[in-house]
């Protein structure tokens, strides 16, 4: 196969120097191409596991973990909380980690990004029993919002500056003199592409170099605008492939749509194209990227949509749900009166003793991200998220999930995010086995699952147009119903017979209160979306390689 190409030779760039001079040279190299998007085609499935050795072995001593990778605080322009009350909250509401990702750009980047740290080691030290993250919520230059973060170390707060500094795309479109430009237009447009991808390749440097052992990124709310295209989403997966790992499946926001509320769209999902919108996200009067479908964003609600493009091509892509909690409904706090712009912060809440409407609700208290992991420590649940062993749940509608794919190849099987192989014409085994809520979710009463779809479709390979955004051949193969007098733990198989050819399968699960004809999530409708009357859950994919 032959390429047409461009070279491009620079000096290497030191991971570890992060001097004003160094970080306005790597802009300046991201600026020549040394950051071009990655054309590179994905390898076949199984020619990247050639060992054949499964990845997520069932029954591994794992656990679930429930967190939040995606909450404010003063520290954002639009936030309020201090990080001791977001973790005590969270604590309060079940979660096991947190992220604190206050917004990037310019002010955090020179004043928040230290002044946030101590707060985050003091909530450490009064709450050992949660893991708290620094990270920040990175403007991807060309794009939509990320959580980026690390686990503690000597390094974490140096690499964020470092990076925020440097490939933030608020920072990257603020002209550095008065009258001048940006090094882009805006940070949603285009010409940001480049330096996504640059930052990506940084984090890499940082893990690969031994300053942190680990660093990950999710796209946050990516249909919310239209800004991420497909070709975006392919890119940052080739450009770092152990550090973008994944988007929410569900954005935060989720007391946006309350009639009694905000009157809003769930997420806050009620944009239009723009400028920078990717044409492809074209709304009609029966399908709007824009919106969120059961709570869910567009690309994971829609099946045979863009999340079931990439799994097509065998591309692992993880999707969870967060709070994005800046300020909570009902809560009784307004934000405080300090100048975010010229201090950083917002000072602290002030408490009106009256109840607020506001549009999110606290870590945990409506959407969680259940991650299988083998111990509670920074290390191991950040590996559960990078490997996929992830559930995205709300209202608590679900309490536990044990899938379990087997094949003759793999007596043992494999879990959530793992691979597995079988002999061509043999059989795949699917046990699912779902732990039921036992007690009541924070809106009031103990939810019901009513039904489980178990989806699936062919690993077609590499897309020829790195802009498809939807997998064609991908269904709901099989509709577990769940009886109304279940408790406990309920259990469902399925087999698929004589397989000839690599595939994937995932799950979701609903409490069947809004549902299409063909059983799918129903569009919210803006100003009238009670996310407590419509609850799911998905459960990330497994992938069948056969040889």
């Amino acid at each position: 196969m032959s390429h047409d190409h461009e070279h491009h030779h620079h000096e290497p760039i030191d991971p570890e120097d992060d001097r004003p001079l160094s970080v306005a040279r790597r802009r300046f190299l991201a600026g020549l191409g040394i950051a071009a998007a990655g054309t590179a085609a994905l390898a076949g499935p199984a020619a990247a596991h050639e060992d054949r050795r499964p990845v997520n072995p069932w029954g591994a001593r794992d656990r679930w973990f429930a967190g939040d990778h995606h909450i404010h605080t003063k520290y954002s322009p639009d936030g309020q909380y201090e990080v001791a009350q977001q973790v005590a909250k969270a604590r309060e509401h079940g979660l096991d980690w947190v992220v604190i990702t206050d917004h990037g750009g310019v002010a955090h980047e020179k004043f928040s990004v230290d002044l946030v740290a101590p707060d985050i080691e003091k909530a450490r030290a009064e709450h050992r029993g949660t893991l708290v993250y620094q990270g920040l919520e990175w403007n991807i230059p060309g794009a939509e919002h990320a959580t980026v973060f690390l686990p503690p170390g000597r390094s974490t707060v140096d690499i964020l500056r470092a990076f925020e500094a440097a490939y933030d795309g608020g920072v990257l479109s603020t002209p550095v003199e008065k009258g001048g430009k940006g090094l882009i237009a805006r940070a949603t447009s285009a010409d940001g592409e480049p330096y996504a991808l640059a930052a990506l390749r940084y984090l890499e440097a940082q893990v690969l170099s031994g300053r942190t052992e680990i660093a990950l990124m999710f796209a946050n709310h990516p249909a919310r605008r239209g800004v991420d295209s497909p070709h975006e989403l392919r890119g940052w997966r080739d450009a770092a492939p152990g550090v973008a790992v994944g988007m929410e499946g569900a954005p935060g926001h989720q007391a946006a749509g309350l009639p009694s509320g905000r009157a809003a769209a769930r997420g806050y999902y009620e944009a239009s194209p723009n400028q920078d919108s990717f044409p492809g996200y074209a709304p009609t009067a029966t399908e709007n990227p824009y919106r969120t479908y059961g709570g869910f964003d567009w690309m994971t609600a829609k099946v045979g949509g863009l999340w079931d493009s990439l799994l097509a091509e065998g591309r692992p892509w993880w999707v969870t749900a967060t709070s994005d909690s800046h300020q909570n409904h009902l809560d009784t706090f307004t934000p405080g009166t300090g100048d975010h712009t010229t201090t950083g912060t917002r000072g602290a809440p002030v408490d009106t003793g009256k109840p607020q409407v506001y549009g999110d609700y606290w870590p945990g208290q409506y959407s969680s991200t259940l991650v299988g992991a083998a111990s509670r420590s920074y290390v191991d649940v950040m590996r559960g998220l990078q490997g996929g062993k992830v559930l995205a749940v709300h209202g608590r509608l679900v309490d536990g999930l044990d899938l379990r794919v087997r094949t003759d190849l793999d007596g043992r099987g494999v879990t959530v995010g793992g691979r597995t192989f079988v002999t061509r014409g043999a059989d795949v085994e699917v046990t699912i086995e779902v732990r039921l809520a036992m007690r009541p979710n924070f809106g009031g009463s103990i939810p019901r699952l009513a039904k489980v779809d178990l989806i699936g479709g062919p690993v077609t390979g590499p897309a020829t147009d790195r802009d498809t955004l939807s997998a064609p051949h991908t269904s709901v193969l099989k509709t577990f119903e769940v009886s109304r007098t279940a408790r406990g733990t309920v259990r469902f198989t399925h087999t698929f017979r004589k397989v000839e050819g690599p595939f994937y399968l995932r799950l979701r699960g609903s409490d069947g209160n809004r549902l299409t004809s063909d059983g799918g999530p129903v569009m919210d409708v803006i100003g009238d979306a009670d996310p407590w009357a419509d609850l799911w859950f998905y459960a990330n994919p497994v992938f069948i390689d056969v040889v």
